[in-house]
């Protein structure tokens, strides 16, 4: 995992008093038929940070994304992104920002440079300076050796790659990625997780959608979690792990969930009655057991151990780990990522490669 930018008061970038490349003030967004896509946004993200927006299909966050990129109206609040207001300069808005939406807007009939000189040439890059430009970003983006093939002939994750450089042709201080690895394999998502490090290095804010926790992990600087059109946390991955209260004990049980004795539900009960872990202990009952999340799980772990042979309960297997962003997820909304998106993060989803990466 990289370094993580040091910050210090979650609203204003630490150290240099550039201020925010976004603020949003009680944001909604209703669209004609009633629906509430967004409920009261309030959101500050400062200059220089890679900040993620994190939660299911359907929560709200592409919504809110194009709010702030003048693709949307918002029906309420106020927007400022890098100073101008989305509604009365929404045009000195999109001058300043790049975006990457989930589906690529290559021209596969052109190949990459092409496609990189005519995103220049619309964006008004100076014609000085657009050979020296698409060269550098070819560079950056790993594709500098099939900068004069055809879009076509690349493989998804190359796709998504020269997307992002046509989004980044402008130079623009803040670059929107909205759910930018959906449907890559792990080793194409993990090329594109370099390269967004790396500009985000360089000095660019980086604002990510996804509903993969551990992209949002392993990239953000601070998370929100957004469910339902709302916020409902937001902090540094370490801060938001801290939330769930303690670590998290895993216990596998032998036998049949479908016992009328299901000994999953006797082992909670222990778990949650005995004197071994405490009032303040989480209890749930999972497919393969129970997990258990208390400040003495590593401390007193075995002694629930124990006590599940004493009551006859066989025990297959036993780990003690610290939270991760799923468990956060879980404690924070109630609700866990459905099996689709759960697989996706995992990398059992994949799609064919035209191309070698």
């Amino acid at each position: 995992m990289r370094e993580r930018k040091p910050r210090t008061d979650g609203g204003r970038d630490a150290g240099d008093g550039r201020g925010n490349a976004i603020e949003a003030s009680g944001v909604e967004l209703t669209y004609a038929d009633g629906t509430e896509a967004v409920r009261g946004i309030d959101l500050a993200v400062p200059k220089g940070e890679f900040f993620g927006f994190l939660g299911p299909n359907g929560a709200g966050k592409t919504t809110t994304i194009k709010t702030f990129a003048t693709l949307l109206a918002p029906t309420g609040g106020s927007i400022t992104v890098n100073g101008y207001d989305v509604r009365s300069e929404s045009r000195r808005v999109r001058e300043t920002i790049g975006y990457m939406a989930q589906e690529t807007s290559v021209d596969e009939e052109l190949t990459a440079r092409e496609n990189i000189r005519f995103a220049a040439r619309a964006y008004g890059v100076p014609k000085s300076e657009r050979a020296d430009r698409i060269d550098e970003l070819l560079d950056l983006v790993d594709l500098a050796d099939v900068g004069d093939k055809r879009a076509g002939e690349f493989s998804g994750g190359m796709k998504k790659r020269l997307d992002a450089a046509t989004a980044l042709v402008h130079s623009p201080p803040l670059v929107f990625l909205d759910e930018p690895t959906t449907g890559l394999d792990p080793k194409a998502r993990n090329r594109l997780w370099e390269y967004f490090e790396r500009i985000n290095e360089r000095g660019t804010t980086l604002f990510l959608t996804t509903q993969y926790l551990e992209e949002a992990d392993q990239l953000c600087d601070r998370i929100s979690v957004i469910l339902d059109g709302e916020i409902v946390a937001t902090g540094s991955p370490m801060e938001l792990k801290r939330r769930v209260g303690g670590e998290i004990l895993d216990v596998e049980i032998a036998g049949d969930p479908g016992d009328t004795d299901d000994p999953r539900e006797r082992a909670a009960e222990i778990a949650r009655t005995g004197d071994v872990f405490g009032a303040d202990a989480d209890v749930a009952v999972t497919d393969d057991g129970v997990t258990v999340t208390s400040e003495r799980a590593r401390q007193h772990g075995t002694d629930l151990l124990v006590a599940l042979r004493d009551a006859g309960i066989t025990v297959t297997g036993f780990n003690i780990r610290a939270p991760t962003l799923d468990d956060v997820f879980l404690a924070i909304t109630g609700e866990e990522l459905d099996s689709e998106d759960r697989s996706a993060e995992r990398g059992d989803v994949t799609g064919p490669e035209v191309t070698a990466e």
